[in-house]
């Protein structure tokens, strides 16, 4: 009796040819897929027939993109603001928290610079101290955290995922710490979400960030915020953007002199959240997003970084990553035997097509289901020859 299969999709039919480069960066950049084009080339005829836009327009995409990614993380659209980026969500929670003078931000050592320009000048500015956490062995673990919390420790910042080698931390693990002595957890999760399964009642966190323009698939100028909705009625009221307002939704009546913010994270959407080229091109980015599966894009790329550990002359190069996947995010890193080396080799694939990132003094390789072993195979040819 045969066997039914299912069928293996050709992922890379998504995406025009990328010119003969092998493109492995997409922790770095993701190219724009064909669907999000013809998204983005249809927001254009609505810019230029501007008689075509309805008022619900205003209004219709950015609630299915906040339905999209409530999917994506397991959450609530109303918990939900579409931002600019991963950084224009931390002030919701700098300007937001009640702080008092001494009150300790952790955030680790070689964190994206983002994390160290929210909070440092917010010591300044609230009495606050940054304590910035070094890892005990060679990676940074959620228990270097939890051994640095203190009775004064009010927020953990970090990253999910390492920008410079691909350390996944167990948030769980930490999240869990900080609440048992009543710190809150924000968690950065542009290197993850998209890439990796995430579910913020499994994860715990208290707020998330996340660029959009990564491993959502979307453009620049694109992300979104994530307030755990106990959290959002408690946050110190502040100016917020005006289509948050009760009653917004009616273009016909607008003059409110005593508007309300809505009851939900929409307060902390970026102005003019209707972008109609940029989310037009991340909504039709994160429906893919979704079709393929997080799931789907972390076991792919796991074993295409697995097959990189394992092809690395171990003479010349030194595996800067977690070699266990369970501890790794969607890429992996690699350096030379000097820093000058490195740099030399990530030139050399450069020259040669194959993109990838040089971060950190790592050579940051981060493949999406358009690549294959063969691409792994082209990097390799060039940096052994």
């Amino acid at each position: 009796m045969a066997t039914a299969t299912t069928p293996t999709i050709d992922w890379r039919q998504e995406w025009h040819e990328f010119e003969g480069a092998t493109y492995l960066n997409l922790a770095g950049q993701s190219p724009v897929p064909k669907v999000a084009i013809r998204a983005l080339q249809n927001a254009i005829e609505w810019k230029k027939f501007p008689h075509r836009i309805p008022d619900t327009a205003y209004f219709d995409v950015p609630n299915k993109i906040r339905a999209s990614i409530a999917r994506l993380i397991c959450a609530n659209p109303e918990e939900i603001a579409l931002t600019a980026g991963a950084s224009t969500g931390m002030p919701a929670v700098t300007y937001g928290l009640t702080w008092k003078p001494g009150d300790e931000v952790l955030t680790a050592s070689g964190e994206f610079p983002l994390q160290y320009t929210t909070w440092k000048p917010m010591e300044e500015r609230e009495g606050i101290k940054l304590k910035v956490i070094s890892p005990r062995d060679r990676f940074l673990t959620s228990d270097d955290f939890i051994a640095a919390l203190t009775p004064r420790t009010r927020l953990v910042s970090v990253s999910l995922v390492r920008f410079d080698n691909g350390v996944l931390l167990d948030a769980a693990r930490l999240s869990a710490a900080c609440h048992a002595q009543g710190a809150l957890l924000l968690l950065d999760v542009s290197q993850g979400c998209g890439a990796v399964p995430l579910d913020v009642n499994q994860l715990g966190a208290d707020f998330m960030i996340s660029a959009g323009y990564k491993w959502l698939l979307g453009p620049f100028g694109t992300g979104f915020f994530w307030a755990k909705f106990e959290h959002i009625s408690k946050m110190r009221p502040g100016p917020f953007y005006w289509m948050a307002a009760e009653g917004a939704e009616n273009f016909a009546a607008l003059a409110f002199a005593d508007p309300k913010p809505a009851g939900a994270a929409r307060r902390w959407d970026a102005a003019e959240t209707a972008n109609y080229y940029n989310l037009a091109a991340m909504d039709a980015g994160i429906d893919l997003v979704l079709r393929i599966g997080a799931e789907t894009v972390a076991a792919h790329n796991h074993k295409l970084i697995d097959f990189l550990f394992s092809r690395l002359p171990p003479d010349r190069f030194v595996v800067a990553s977690p070699l266990d996947s369970k501890q790794r995010g969607p890429y992996g890193c690699f350096q030379a035997r000097s820093p000058e080396k490195t740099k030399e080799f990530y030139d050399k694939l450069r020259n040669e097509n194959v993109i990838t990132s040089l971060r950190e003094g790592k050579i940051r390789v981060s493949p999406y289901v358009y690549n294959s072993e063969r691409d792994i195979d082209r990097l390799i040819s060039v940096i052994t020859v």
